[in-house]
């Protein structure tokens, strides 16, 4: 997967320039070209979708009370319901039986606030979202009450007492949640993999799952669907408006074979090889892709750069 092919694409503005940043902007990557939904429509998927979330919110500490099993069945449950409640089908390959024993490290390619249900309703666990989210309005408590591991994201100093958090997570035994390239992507491109979280696997001996996302606009054969893009500074608002408009949204979840995290000689090859599972396809030249976007990550920052 190479960057953005579309010429509208570029740098959105960032606070901070040692950040990854995709070079898709809402203009230029996240539109709708198929079938579109009447205003009414829409309007009810869209109040749908938000009681939808809203029941969570609402539940989410009586659920926190029941026993693990019990409570993974629910929020799958819920979180398999919150996509299809706003018109988005969802088909799942490769779905794994059963929790792991040991921790495990579930990393998924980042295009959509989207991303988040869907791959809670196959492999639910703890995310390891940024700080902000925690402030949010509704989605802050909630994540909270799920057991998000909040990390300052902007601030490299805190950078090891994060990775330390996951490890010790990934030891407990948990399944954590991650999308490794630290920003959103349209679907027609993708960006590195930083290697900082695949050193917490390493630490604790944990398994690495890559898990591939890709919404497309018109079933199985259509092309990537641009409407569920959350990217730049795209109001949620927006965001969702555009979700529900769209018609005929399908996305696709293909849970891939997991990797040992002690198979690579380091954190950087595992993130490679991690980021090749995930966007290398049968037949794609994974060399060439793997250039690419390495070269449009490089494109995005400073001279100098900060490794981690």
């Amino acid at each position: 997967m190479s960057a953005c092919p579309d010429p509208a694409c570029a740098r959105p503005a960032t606070t901070n320039p040692w950040l990854p940043v995709a070079p898709c902007t809402p203009h230029g990557c996240a539109r709708h070209t198929g079938a579109v939904r009447a205003p009414l429509p829409a309007a009810l998927l869209l109040l749908t979708g938000g009681a939808l979330v809203l029941l969570g919110v609402a539940c989410a500490p009586l659920a926190a009370l029941l026993p693990a099993a019990p409570r993974d069945r629910l929020i799958r449950r819920w979180a398999d319901a919150v996509p299809r409640a706003f018109g988005v089908r969802v088909t799942v390959r490769g779905r794994p039986e059963g929790r792991s024993t040991t921790g495990e490290l579930v990393v998924a390619n980042h295009i959509s606030w989207l991303d988040i249900p869907i791959v809670t309703a196959v492999l639910p666990g703890r995310m390891l979202a940024k700080s902000e989210i925690g402030r949010w309005p509704v989605l802050g408590p909630l994540a909270a009450l799920g057991g998000t591991l909040f990390i300052e994201r902007d601030r490299l100093r805190t950078l090891p007492a994060a990775v330390r958090t996951l490890t010790g997570a990934l030891r407990s035994g948990s399944r954590v949640v991650v999308f490794p390239e630290g920003s959103t992507w349209c679907g027609r491109g993708g960006g590195v993999f930083r290697p900082a979280v695949f050193q917490a696997a390493i630490d604790a001996g944990a398994t690495v799952r890559p898990v591939r996302i890709t919404y497309r606009a018109a079933g199985p054969s259509g092309p990537p669907a641009g409407a569920v893009a959350f990217v730049g500074d795209d109001p949620l608002a927006a965001s969702l408006w555009r979700v529900v408009r769209a018609a005929g949204l399908t996305a696709e979840v293909d849970v891939l074979a997991p990797i040992p995290a002690d198979g690579e000689p380091g954190r950087r090859a595992l993130a490679d090889r991690t980021r090749a599972a995930v966007f290398e396809r049968p037949g794609s030249p994974a060399r060439s892709g793997r250039q690419t976007a390495v070269a449009s990550d490089r494109a995005n920052r400073p001279a100098a750069s900060v490794h981690h």
